[in-house]
């Protein structure tokens, strides 16, 4: 069953990105404009395809 429902604009509410900074958790709206721009240019892995590599 791939139904899929789309809410009205008005029921709709932003999804708060957290993120773990210095050992704290803090959401990245948070962040200064700087920090932020760094945020998103980080890349993302997973540990398994880390580990996977060899040095």
């Amino acid at each position: 069953m791939s139904m899929s429902t789309q809410l009205p604009q008005e029921q709709r509410q932003r999804c708060e990105v957290w993120t773990r900074v210095m050992g704290y958790h803090r959401p990245v709206a948070a962040f200064n404009p700087g920090k932020q721009s760094e945020h998103r240019e980080r890349r993302h892995f997973t540990e398994s395809a880390a580990n996977g590599r060899s040095a």
